[in-house]
């Protein structure tokens, strides 16, 4: 089922760093920023990454909860994790359950070869389990901005 914006998420469970189990059940009456990413680890997805650890105060402020999903394994992202000093969790979905759900699986041609690959997006979904935003195919420089700014928008609308 293809989430759509302004309608509930479908049923959910995930697994995270830390043993945290991410679900729609879980975070009702809570606002939730799920950023997809492609790969730990690389030049683009790090800097977004510190770009969410820099403005984490702001989101749990604003009243955010914020995760990171891939497709990386949990050791990758434990790492990923520690390395970086993340103060939130990464989502490791490996089987794609969630990429496929929030529809950022898209064919990518790198080095010349057609290859399965994430596309960086971000969704933000409000305390009422609804899609409230989603950016898809983003530039870095600059996200994490709007997505706080929309994310204070959410109080302001309350």
């Amino acid at each position: 089922m293809a989430i759509v914006v302004n309608k509930p998420l479908p049923e959910f469970e995930a697994n995270a760093t830390n043993g945290v189990k991410v679900s729609n059940t879980n975070h009702a009456g809570k606002v939730m920023v799920l950023y997809f990413y492609p790969k730990d680890n690389t030049p683009g997805c790090t800097t977004e990454a510190m770009q969410f650890r820099d403005r984490y105060k702001d989101f749990v402020k604003a009243g955010a909860t914020v995760y990171g999903v891939s497709r990386d394994n949990m050791k990758s992202h434990d790492e990923f994790k520690a390395k970086l000093e993340l103060p939130f969790e990464l989502i490791a979905d490996t089987e794609e359950k969630m990429c496929h759900m929030f529809g950022v699986v898209k064919n990518k041609i790198m080095y010349g070869k057609k290859v399965k690959g994430i596309e960086r997006s971000t969704f933000l979904i409000g305390a009422d389990g609804v899609l409230k935003e989603e950016w898809r195919g983003l530039k870095v420089p600059g996200h994490v901005d709007d997505v706080l700014t929309a994310v204070k928008g959410l109080k302001k609308a309350a």
